[in-house]
């Protein structure tokens, strides 16, 4: 079957390197011969070994009836709407690796692959190399999902990992990432969470069955953090991360929010570090199921590519139960009004008399050594803005405050 590549970047020439490299292999344990047609970018590649299929013209794959299945690396949400959209009232079935797109766009290219009778899948918009898609749709198909919580940027957790092992402040372990090219030259998608939002909008649309859109969801990032809430954190036994998450709340509303956490250093997640990702979900039936491994890289993430690729070949004449359907605001609940426990690190003028304070409002609040003309405790569970507010009215001059997982 004849594949299409648009955008030929890293994971698009690694979707190449897959299809031309394991052809052989795909077409004895698949049983689907997958050939490249056509490669898509503005860009010259005279010297690459798949020149003979460049063009800058998106009309040479739509118009070619033979070209069932595209490939979208391009990244972005403008022009890959625009020719994804066309590819699939073409009727061509389409893989994506654009986390951007299918967070913003997926219910609008999902519906489009309903009424054309083709597919629009896009495993590795998520965790890259590790499957997540499939086996959530799948394999957890039985389960109510209850809880979905995940490592899903490897920039960031390679930064707070250098900065718990190796004692690190942000902005060096910044420099590093981007040194050892984990990390772009602006690294803003990253640590300031918005990658991760992206991800957990498109993992919390296959759960709850309804389109949730980046625009709105809590999204908080690690560039604030020091490296004296990372040595205060393991004095509770915990280490921070950035985690993405999603709940299922008793009245089936759905709470999202990404931001740093203490996650106790006996968790499942704790022990995820460097570029690694990792996703727990945890089903009614089933419990805890933990998918860890590579969560970008080219070839890993070529590989869930072809994957898909793969599935769209094997199914190349229907369109498979897959997705969701419209955005319904009034499933997310408000973070502020959901329990949880915060890690506080504050300067004071008069310990004691803080500290006493802090006491009389929760009397539960935990309370770990700290230096002169600081605390650091954790709250109470209660309601978030609850917390922030009583916080607030102690008028400490600065605060860090963290979630605890």
């Amino acid at each position: 079957m004849n594949v299409a590549i648009m955008g030929f970047g890293v994971v698009g020439s690694g979707v190449a390197e897959v299809i031309a490299s394991n052809a052989d292999h795909i077409a004895k344990h698949s049983r689907v011969e997958l050939r490249l047609s056509h490669i898509l970018d503005i860009r010259d590649f005279p010297d690459s070994a798949f020149a003979q299929y460049m063009t800058k013209d998106v009309n040479d794959i739509l118009s070619d009836d033979d070209t069932r299945i595209v490939v979208e690396t391009m990244g972005g949400v403008e022009p890959a709407f625009t020719f994804v959209s066309a590819c699939l009232k073409k009727g061509k079935h389409v893989v994506s690796s654009n986390k951007e797109l299918v967070a913003k766009k997926g219910d609008v290219l999902l519906n489009l692959a309903r009424e054309n009778n083709v597919n629009f899948l896009f495993e590795a918009a998520v965790g890259g190399g590790i499957p997540i898609i499939r086996p959530l749709s799948l394999c957890l198909a039985a389960n109510r999902v209850q809880q979905i919580a995940g490592i899903l940027n490897g920039t960031t957790n390679f930064i707070l990992s250098k900065m718990i092992t190796d004692n690190m402040d942000f902005a060096a372990a910044l420099r590093l990432a981007q040194e050892k090219g984990y990390a772009e030259k602006d690294p803003t998608a990253d640590v300031e969470g918005i990658d991760a939002c992206r991800k957990i909008c498109i993992l919390a649309s296959l759960a709850s069955g309804k389109h949730v859109f980046p625009d709105g969801i809590y999204t908080e990032g690690i560039s604030a953090l020091t490296a004296q809430d990372v040595r205060d954190a393991a004095k509770f036994g915990c280490v921070i991360k950035l985690i993405a998450r999603a709940t299922r709340l008793d009245d089936a509303r759905w709470c999202l929010t990404v931001s740093p956490a203490l996650v106790p250093q006996d968790h499942m997640l704790a022990g995820v570090s460097g570029v690694f990702n990792a996703c727990l979900v945890r089903g009614d039936m089933v419990g805890d199921v933990l998918m860890y491994g590579q969560g970008a890289g080219k070839l890993a993430t070529a590989s869930a590519v072809v994957a898909d690729v793969i599935d769209c070949a094997q199914h190349a004449d229907a369109s498979k139960v897959f997705g969701w359907g419209e955005a319904d605001p009034a499933m997310l609940a408000d973070p502020m009004t959901v329990e949880t426990k915060l890690f506080v690190r504050a300067e004071t003028a008069d310990k004691a008399a803080d500290t006493a304070k802090l006491n009389a409002a929760w009397p539960d609040c935990t309370f770990a050594d700290s230096e002169d003309g600081e605390l650091v405790f954790i709250t109470p569970m209660q309601p978030e803005g609850a917390l922030r507010d009583t916080l607030a009215s102690f008028g400490f001059a600065d605060m860090s405050v963290i979630r605890v997982f």
